[in-house]
């Protein structure tokens, strides 16, 4: 992987890490329209520049995560069940699901979702005032939503977002919501994945993963703050109508490449 590739791949992971696009479908995506080989070098990459974007998360919600204990019991009830059925389901994920075509099927899908649920969140008000409120029960709830974005292509914010709005928050306080909750589920995905790889890096790839740090840091910081104004002015369709696109586009350009490798 060269310097280019690097800057593309922790861009996208930085610009899509918060949408509720799938940042794990596009870095696959990204990744094999760039014949980039997944070596375990890349592998590891790919999940450590998640950090740079946890930080951009971490940084702009400083004062939230300040503000008292409540709001860590709420995110504890929230990735509790990400973190026992990712455990479980962890080797049959990363082994039979990590392809172009479940990652295209699944934006297809969720972008439907979206446009559907976007309707519902126009005039939704929220059911409590402060995030720190939520009961137990939605919080959990919500956790659960968030588990379906183990199938790549699904997206974590997505899910989250979506699991929000059914559990009666309105469309800002889901998708703030889904960004507290990034902060302990990536940490947690993003460490589990590090301590099951041994990787001795060269001094060229130390610098590689320090300029996707960087980058992914910045984009993800980028991104979030754009997010929200789109999420308040126009709400979440315009991200469905661009799932279902870039889906079937890839759906397509995969299929044919699948007739022309027969």
């Amino acid at each position: 992987m060269n310097l280019i590739q690097t800057i593309i791949l922790a861009a996208v992971e930085g610009l899509t890490e918060f949408l509720p696009v799938s940042s794990t479908g596009h870095m696959i995506l990204a990744s094999s329209l760039m014949n980039i080989h997944e070596d375990p070098f890349v592998k590891t990459f790919e999940v450590a520049i998640q950090l740079g974007a946890i930080l951009a998360i971490v940084l702009l919600y400083a004062q939230r995560f300040l503000q008292g204990l409540p709001i860590y019991f709420k995110l504890a009830a929230a990735f509790l069940p990400t973190a026992i059925i990712g455990f479980l389901a962890y080797d049959f994920i990363k082994g039979y699901l990590f392809n172009p075509i479940v990652v295209s099927t699944s934006l297809v899908i969720g972008g439907i979702i979206l446009i559907l649920i976007d309707r519902r969140v126009v005039r939704q008000e929220s059911k409590v005032e402060n995030l720190a409120d939520i009961p137990y029960k939605q919080a959990f709830m919500i956790g659960l939503f968030q588990c379906l974005s183990m199938i790549p292509g699904v997206s974590r914010a997505a899910a989250t977002i979506i699991g929000g709005v059914f559990n009666g928050l309105d469309k800002k306080q889901a998708t703030e919501f889904s960004f507290l909750l990034a902060v302990p589920t990536m940490f947690a995905a993003t460490g589990y994945d590090l301590l099951r790889t041994s990787v001795a890096f060269s001094q060229h790839e130390w610098m590689l993963l320090a300029v996707g740090l960087v980058v992914a840091f910045i984009t993800a910081w980028i991104a979030v703050k754009i997010f929200l104004r789109i999420v308040e002015n126009y709400g979440f369709k315009h991200f469905g109508y661009y799932r279902i696109v870039i889906g079937l586009l890839f759906l397509l350009y995969y299929t044919q490449l699948g007739e022309w490798a027969a």
